[in-house]
C-alpha cells in the first residue's frame, strides 16, 4: 500500500536517524516543502569532532535526566542540524514542515520559530513543556504522528 506524504516522510527521518552518534536517544529530522526535501539532520557533535561514542556521555556521567542541561551535551539536537544545513547551503526554510523522530525540545521550537518553520510533524514525546507552549504561540502548527 502506497504511504501517505507524511508517512513516506517520517519514514525518512526515521532513516536519518540511523545515522545519529549519541548513546542516549537517536534522532532523526527532516524539512519539507512543497512535497519537496531540503535538509536532513541527526543528532551528534559538530563536525571535525569526536563523537560521544568516543568521547562518552557527559549528562549519561553525571546521570542528568533528559531534557535538563542541554548545554553540556557536545551533540547538536537533529533539527539544529537540518536547519544549520539549509544555512550552510543557502536553502530557504521559511513556510517549511519539519518531521522530526521525537518532539522537539525548547532550543529547537526557538529555532524552528525563528527559521520560519509553521509545521511540526513529530513522534515520540520529549520532557519539556515549555517547547509545545512556545510553538502554540508562535502559531506552529503540531501534528503527533503517533
Amino acid at each position: 500500500m502506497r504511504p501517505s506524504w507524511d508517512e513516506y516522510f517520517m519514514e525518512i527521518a526515521e532513516i536519518v536517524k540511523k545515522r545519529s552518534t549519541c548513546m542516549r536517544r537517536q534522532v532523526g529530522a527532516i524539512i519539507v516543502k512543497d512535497k519537496q526535501i531540503l535538509t536532513t539532520g541527526y543528532n551528534g557533535s559538530p563536525k571535525n569532532l569526536d563523537h560521544c561514542e568516543e568521547t562518552g556521555c557527559k549528562r549519561q556521567e553525571l546521570n542528568i535526566p533528559s531534557g535538563e542541561r542541554h548545554e553540556l551535551c557536545r551533540a547538536l539536537h537533529a533539527e539544529q542540524n537540518a536547519i544549520i544545513q539549509a544555512a550552510h547551503n543557502g536553502v530557504g526554510i521559511s513556510g517549511s514542515t519539519l518531521y522530526v523522530t521525537t518532539k522537539p525540545c525548547v532550543l529547537c521550537a526557538k529555532m524552528c520559530i525563528n527559521a520560519g518553520i509553521t509545521k511540526i510533524i513529530y513522534k515520540g514525546d520529549y520532557p519539556d513543556d515549555m517547547s509545545m507552549e512556545m510553538l502554540v504561540e508562535a502559531g506552529v502548527e503540531l501534528i503527533n504522528f503517533e
